[in-house]
């Protein structure tokens, strides 16, 4: 669960001000507005990588506005992926799990595991030059995905994507989700994206959240 009361924050001269939302365990939201409107400044924020001014994020009950980002929990999806250009399908699928000292048969039957469900079982060689845009996002999701976190956040994963791609990629989303039961935000500014996977629907104006 995703729990937002009256949240502050401040991105240069921007700021979001008196941000209050849940999205309960298990759902899958998604937050839209428009360019510029704050929504990747909110998942930074989720995610610890920008300090609250005000306010508290809970996180499964949790307290964790003053933590960390790696101590969250939370699995992250990057707009353009992220990917490590030296490293390979497996190495990205394994690297959550390598960097918490995982035992080897472990790594080896998550990535095996992540890779049946995304499709990268015939990828887990490669690298990130000879991929794809809906590979690379399916990479990117099985590295947030590697270690069980209970929340995923996405900042608009698909928005490079061609249509027939995007298409495709919203059947892996919403299967990754009812397999790893994560509680999901999703930010973009489009609206089939919404249509095709929120289970509820948030969208920010004037530096706040409201649902629907």
């Amino acid at each position: 669960m995703i729990a937002v009361d009256h949240l502050a924050v401040r991105a240069g001269g921007f700021e979001l001000r008196d941000v209050s939302f849940r999205v309960p365990q298990g759902a899958y939201a998604v937050l839209m507005g428009r360019t510029g409107s704050g929504k990747t400044t909110l998942l930074e924020a989720l995610c610890g990588l920008r300090a609250a001014a005000a306010g508290t994020i809970r996180l499964d009950g949790r307290d964790v506005t003053r933590w960390k980002p790696a101590a969250r929990g939370i699995g992250y999806v990057p707009q353009d992926g992220a990917l490590f250009p030296t490293m390979t399908v497996r190495g990205h699928l394994a690297f959550p799990l390598a960097i918490r000292d995982r035992p080897r048969a472990e790594i080896d039957a998550r990535v095996a595991e992540l890779a049946g469900l995304l499709g990268l079982a015939q990828l887990l060689d490669r690298r990130p030059r000879g991929l794809s845009g809906g590979e690379v996002q399916r990479v990117a999701l099985g590295r947030a995905l590697s270690f069980r976190p209970r929340i995923l956040c996405l900042d608009e994963p698909l928005s490079a994507l061609d249509e027939a791609t995007r298409g495709e990629m919203y059947g892996v989303l919403d299967a990754a989700r009812r397999a790893e039961g994560v509680t999901a935000l999703h930010v973009t500014h489009n609206r089939e994206d919404a249509d095709r996977l929120a289970t509820i629907r948030l969208r920010i104006e004037d530096g706040r959240v409201v649902e629907g």
